[in-house]
C-alpha cells in the first residue's frame, strides 16, 4: 500500500468512488440515512458521510501543513489518541448537522480536495511533502485517504455497508 498512485488515477479513484458512494446514498431514505447501525455499529450512512468529509478535511489540512513545511495535524491526532478516537471524535462534531448540510458540506469539501490535488504538479507529487519525510507526497496523501487496502480508497471501503444498508 505505499506503492506512488500517478496524480491523475488518485483524482480518478477519488472521483469514482465518491460518484458510487453518492449514487448508493440516492438509494436510501432519509430514515436510513439517518438510522445508526450502518455495518452493525453506531454510525448513521449520514455519520459515515461526516467521516469520510473529515478524513478530506485531515487531507487538506496536510496539503496546507506540508506547503509550509510543517507535520500533517492528522499525524500528530494518530500518535496521540489512535485512529478510532480519531473517528469517534469528528463523528461526534458533525452529529448535530442536518442531512442536507452534511451531504452538502461533504460534497464542499470533496470539490476543494480535488481542487487543490489538481494543483499539484507530478513532479511535487512525487516528492516527500517535508525535508524530514521520506515518502513522496502522493503516497502520503494516498495513506490519508486510504481504504483497508489501497491508496485513495477510503470510500470504496465502506461501500459494502452502504449497500447492505440499501438492501
Amino acid at each position: 500500500m505505499t506503492d506512488l498512485v500517478p496524480r491523475r488515477e488518485a483524482i480518478r479513484l477519488l472521483q469514482a468512488d465518491r460518484r458510487a458512494t453518492e449514487a448508493l446514498i440516492a438509494t436510501l431514505s432519509a430514515r436510513a440515512l439517518t438510522t445508526p447501525g450502518l455495518g452493525g455499529g453506531d454510525w448513521s450512512a449520514k455519520d459515515l458521510v461526516g467521516h469520510l468529509e473529515s478524513w478530506e478535511e485531515h487531507a487538506l489540512a496536510a496539503l496546507d501543513a506540508w506547503s509550509s513545511g510543517w507535520p500533517a495535524p492528522i499525524d500528530r491526532a494518530l500518535r496521540e489518541r489512535g485512529t478510532p478516537t480519531v473517528n469517534e471524535e469528528e463523528v461526534a462534531r458533525k452529529a448535530s448537522r442536518s442531512l442536507a448540510k452534511a451531504l452538502s458540506s461533504a460534497s464542499a469539501t470533496h470539490d476543494a480536495l480535488i481542487a487543490a490535488l489538481r494543483g499539484i504538479d507530478d513532479q511535487a507529487w512525487a516528492r516527500p511533502p517535508t525535508s524530514r519525510q521520506r515518502r513522496p507526497l502522493g503516497v502520503r496523501v494516498g495513506q490519508i485517504l486510504a481504504g483497508r487496502d489501497e491508496l485513495f480508497r477510503h470510500d470504496q471501503a465502506h461501500q459494502p455497508d452502504l449497500r447492505s444498508l440499501a438492501r
